[in-house]
């Protein structure tokens, strides 16, 4: 698939569509004497995009309703003389001291009662009219300023919004808190209903009485936590959106996005929901250390795909080399930088950066790598990204393709991971997004691609579908599901999936609630395990975490798999030409994978690779683009593949690399 790649404003006549290549640069951090080098620098490593002024509030507006763009005046022209375009960024990602000390009110509560005081970044709370006040008039200072600029290419919103500040508990976010809830429900009834408030005596006769789960004597109300979270992600979204409604009436020609962060845990805003409020989709990703590390990268890659639609989009941060945040920041192995990167574009990304540009030697992220290090251009890392920035040259031609579907996909559904791992619970141990990895991890040791796809897509072109602690099933997506189904399609999904309803209210009549039915299953009472406990399967697996008595009540199950104490511990129902299965304990990747194989075959779903390249190696595909990335820490010599290789060799891919092919 290719699409229309008009996704940033082109900065030259004739541009053609090219891979963009760049990072987060501060010229502000450093003498005027440095940026003429650094521009030389970023040409010789084929540097074509830069994100500009994130953090530079303090330094554009100095004292209220004073500003001083002398210093981006200069430093954007530099940048179009050197044939490098800017993703402006609105600046409004911190406040300046002289904001927060005239208006601490700005400044966000935690659950506790305590304020968030500057010092840090980010201290703003997202539904402070005061904080959007200034905020919207710096934008729109900027925009009538720079909205002409030939360097200028895209506009970005705010910098990584909720990363530090999504959850307010403040007056402010209390009042715009029951402004949501009203819009939400209509009448107190509804609100009184959907929350279950019968319970412990919590009945509200008036809007008023109604507060954000503040720390509460125990567990707070589980639906209030849950419409806080859904909340939270929408009070930064309605943030974004009044950011973006005032650029595209300033400058209509300028696409405007933001950076998520799809990555590890970070889990409390929901992209899928907000993807429909930018003109393309931009992430920031980081790799942390662990045994699937290089499969998580991979994961939200695909994911930030689903979230896009399929579209290209843009990496916007990631890391050269070591981070600073970690308890334990390793330095990149060889190879790695060019993996990660090229990890990404073979996920759909047609815009690779860092953060940032020029490693800084003050403030709380001097030890973050940079792509031009402490050490300076004469440095293997900076060597390493001029030849990063080669090969995305040479890569240019893959621009604007989109993903090719595969046959099998994972559902990701942000309601689930947020409820699932609420408090009060049969375990605490329960991680949704692991358990996701897990299959994911699965079906790279199998050499099967799997699209990543929020939980409104479309799933009616795929032949299998896992769907994970799918544990939040409304109606409509009930509904979908048995559709899917209906249609030929096999669906798998997971220990506590199915359990409640929007309102996380439990579906009666035994478990899996929502998909008992369509299971052909029941199970009266869950038995968690506790840490150490196992449960053997007899397929040769062993599960942890968790485990179900099932009663089979439908037509068409088969037990795949049973528990050794004989319970049936994996099921499979046959729906006409479609089928639905579950799997009622953690079995992690290794033991997931002959599972998951069985259900593959099954379902007709086959590997594109060779066999003696499947887990071993990645295949990611964009239109006749092939990637192969060495999962191992070995070589790997490629046999059976046919077609143009691009970048890498064509009979030996090494460890941490990646080749490219075009098939014939």
């Amino acid at each position: 698939m290719t699409t229309n790649h008009t996704w940033l404003r082109p900065t030259r006549p004739g541009q053609q569509p090219r891979l963009e290549y760049g990072a987060d640069y501060n010229p502000e951090q450093w003498p005027r004497e440095t940026w003429d080098e650094d521009i030389r620098a970023m040409r010789t490593a084929g540097v074509t995009v830069v994100s500009l002024a994130i953090f530079s509030w303090a330094r554009l507006e100095p004292v209220e309703g004073t500003y001083d763009f002398g210093w981006l005046d200069e430093i954007m022209d530099l940048l179009h003389a050197g044939g490098i375009s800017v993703d402006l960024a609105t600046a409004t990602a911190s406040p300046p001291p002289w904001l927060t000390t005239k208006h601490p009110e700005i400044l966000p509560v935690d659950r506790e009662g305590r304020t968030i005081w500057p010092g840090g970044r980010q201290q703003w709370r997202p539904t402070s009219p005061i904080f959007r006040e200034h905020a919207l008039r710096l934008v729109r200072v900027m925009a009538e300023r720079y909205g002409n600029h030939p360097a200028l290419t895209a506009w970005h919103v705010s910098n990584e919004l909720g990363c530090h500040n999504v959850y307010d508990f403040s007056d402010d976010a209390a009042a715009a808190f029951r402004v949501w809830l009203q819009q939400r429900y209509s009448d107190l009834g509804a609100l009184n209903a959907a929350w279950g408030t019968s319970f412990w005596s919590q009945h509200y006769s008036d809007w008023a009485q109604i507060l954000p789960p503040r720390l509460a004597a125990t567990h707070p109300n589980p639906t209030q936590q849950l419409d806080f979270k859904r909340f939270s992600s929408e009070a930064l979204r309605v943030y974004l959106r009044a950011e973006r409604d005032l650029l595209h009436e300033l400058t209509p020609g300028v696409p405007v996005t933001t950076n998520f962060m799809i990555m590890g845990e970070t889990k409390a805003m929901d992209y899928a929901a907000w993807a429909a409020d930018v003109d393309f989709v931009s992430n920031d990703h980081y790799r942390l250390p662990g045994a699937q590390d290089l499969d998580e990268l991979s994961f939200s890659a695909n994911l930030t795909s689903g979230v896009a639609g399929g579209k290209p989009w843009f990496l916007m941060e990631h890391s050269t080399s070591a981070v600073n945040w970690q308890p334990i920041n390793v330095a990149k192995k060889p190879g790695e930088l060019a993996r990660d990167a090229l990890t990404h574009v073979a996920h759909g990304a047609d815009a690779v950066c860092y953060f940032q540009w020029r490693q800084s030697r003050a403030g709380a992220e001097k030890y973050h790598s940079g792509m031009m290090p402490h050490a300076g251009a004469d440095s293997v890392l900076f060597r390493d990204v001029t030849a990063l920035g080669t090969t995305l040259r040479e890569l240019a031609p893959i621009s604007g393709t989109g993903r090719t579907p595969s046959r099998a996909a994972i559902v990701f559904d942000w309601d689930s991971w947020w409820a699932s791992e609420q408090d009060s619970h049969p375990s605490d141990r329960l991680r949704y997004k692991q358990e996701a990895l897990d299959w994911y991890t699965a079906f790279l040791d199998l050499g099967v691609r799997a699209d990543v796809l929020p939980s409104h897509a479309d799933l009616s072109g795929y032949d299998l579908v896992v769907a994970p602690i799918l544990h939040v099933v409304p109606q409509p997506l009930k509904q979908r599901l048995e559709a899917y189904v209906d249609g030929g399609g096999h669906l798998v999904t997971t220990y506590f999936s199915g359990i409640v309803d929007e309102n996380d209210h439990v579906y009666l009549g035994g478990y899996p609630g929502a998909l008992r039915d369509l299971l052909g299953i029941r199970i009266e009472e869950f038995e968690p395990l506790l840490d150490g406990d196992t449960a053997p399967l007899d397929n040769g697996t062993t599960g942890t975490l968790w485990t179900d008595r099932i009663d089979v009540t439908g037509d068409g199950v088969q037990v795949l798999a049973r528990y050794k104490d004989g319970g049936a511990a994996i099921t499979r129902r046959t729906v006409g030409t479609g089928s639905a299965a579950y799997v009622s304990t953690r079995l992690a990747a290794d033991g997931l994978a002959p599972v998951l194989g069985d259900l593959l075959e099954r379902a007709g779903v086959t590997s594109e690779l060779p066999a003696e390249l499947r887990g071993r190696v990645e295949l990611a595909v964009r239109g006749e683009y092939w990637f192969l990335v060495n999962r191992t820490a070995e070589p790997v010599e490629l046999t059976g593949l046919d077609g143009e290789f691009l970048h890498g060799s064509a009979d030996r891919l090494e460890p941490r690399s990646v080749t490219v092919l075009r098939k014939a």
